[in-house]
């Protein structure tokens, strides 16, 4: 029989993985990537160190995709970490699993994964074609029938892979979303995710570039404590930003686009209960009484956040430890454990990892990432409604959901 004809829409890991299955397979497999080359969003991954995948179970993996992360069960029983960590090395890179069971490959250069999967779909028969925008399916029937791209390509299956709206210098500009609304379509609001907050007034200006580690964030809205996360954060000129802040993102964006309040309480001492803590504080002012309470600050506090601690809880830098009232002592073991900043907003697309929303997941085949409207149309990658935490879960799910695409977009042919 004639081979089948299949387009997939996109270089980036969902599309790249999908066009190799699909040639794999024995389809005559076209990629069509609108910027000079594929990948460029994937070089820059993991602080252009792309982070694969995680190690952790798949009970747990699944978890950190939100409402949302059941979808993804079929694909994974398929095609999940040992798979992918296999397939990386079986086309030429060594990976490593460091901590939090993150996955890179051994040289810490996403352009090494990038090159070798490039490498492994022109061997795999793929043509590859930069510089290709598709423009509009072509639907016919109730059947996607071809892309057109300046000129019309026809295909008897096509593979929408063209990535989220983040990073849109990349070529993620969120292409797929008007591509699947004219095939009919729902698409789920699109929101940054993964993405830096803005905070009210001038301490996070005043901290910027400071790290703290080994804190623990908790997410307020509207006066009730919805979330939190613990581990690394940063303050920016702007807001905050690192792990755990990017992590709670997803559901602050929300809240704000809701119109909800939203304010962060940072435990700088999670390790130590209140009790604890006064205890230690007690300590430190008996057996240091005769030094200024700014000099004291020094045992527990990074240098540049001592300032903002003595203007926030107003005890004079300049008074002794034996002098400390039993309300300052107070005043500061509060502060220690609910350090608050007002969120005000959050970044826009260009500061986003990835991107929250998309096309409705309930609209597709989990078992094959087909588009339960259009037949031959499928969907694989972030232009799905599916984001999850930092640490490698979001290239998994593109990995995994092109793997199923594209092989699904051949085997209904045999």
């Amino acid at each position: 029989m004639t081979k089948p004809r299949v387009i997939v829409v996109g270089g980036g890991p969902a599309g790249l993985m999908a066009a190799g299955q699909a040639a794999l397979l024995g389809a005559e497999t076209l990629l069509l990537e609108k910027m000079d080359r594929p990948g460029r969003k994937l070089r820059i991954t993991g602080k252009g160190r792309c982070n694969l995948t995680n190690v952790a179970a798949l009970s747990d993996f699944i978890t950190h995709y939100g409402p949302n992360g059941r979808f993804l069960r079929q694909a994974f029983s398929r095609f999940f970490t040992s798979e992918l960590i296999a397939f990386i090395e079986a086309i030429g890179v060594a990976t490593v699993t460091e901590r939090g069971g993150r996955v890179f490959p051994v040289s810490g250069r996403a352009g090494d994964i990038v090159s070798a999967l490039v490498r492994w779909v022109k061997d795999c028969g793929v043509v590859l074609k930069p510089g290709s925008a598709v423009e509009r399916l072509l639907v016919e029937k109730g059947r996607v029938v071809g892309v057109e791209a300046a000129r019309v390509y026809r295909a008897d299956a096509v593979i929408v892979a063209c990535g989220g709206a983040s990073y849109p210098d990349t070529g993620s500009t969120g292409d797929g979303y008007g591509l699947a609304e004219s095939a009919g379509h729902s698409i789920v609001p699109i929101r940054p995710a993964l993405v830096p907050l803005k905070t009210a007034g001038d301490v996070a200006f005043r901290l910027q570039d400071l790290t703290l580690r080994n804190v623990t964030c908790n997410v307020w809205i509207n006066g009730k404590k919805r979330a939190q996360a613990f581990g690394e954060m940063l303050f920016t000129s702007f807001g905050l930003s690192g792990p755990i802040i990017l992590t709670l993102s997803r559901q602050i964006v929300d809240a704000l686009r809701a119109g909800r309040s939203v304010t962060l309480s940072i435990d700088l001492k999670p390790a130590l209960d209140r009790r604890k803590l006064d205890a230690r504080l007690l300590r430190d002012l008996d057996a240091h009484g005769r030094k200024h309470f700014h000099t004291l600050l020094k045992e527990l506090l990074p240098k540049k956040l001592i300032p903002v601690c003595i203007d926030l809880t107003g005890i004079s830098p300049d008074r002794v430890g034996h002098q400390i009232t039993a309300q300052e002592r107070k005043r500061l073991r509060t502060w220690l454990k609910d350090f608050r900043l007002e969120v005000t907003g959050y970044r826009p697309f260009t500061d986003a990892i990835v991107t929250a929303g998309g096309v409705d997941t309930k609209e597709v085949d989990p078992r094959t990432m087909a588009s339960r409207l259009v037949k031959g149309l499928y969907f694989a990658g972030e232009v799905l409604d599916i984001d999850g935490d930092t640490g490698g879960y979001n290239l998994q799910a593109a990995f995994s959901t092109g793997w199923v695409a594209g092989r699904s977009s051949v085997q209904r042919f045999f």
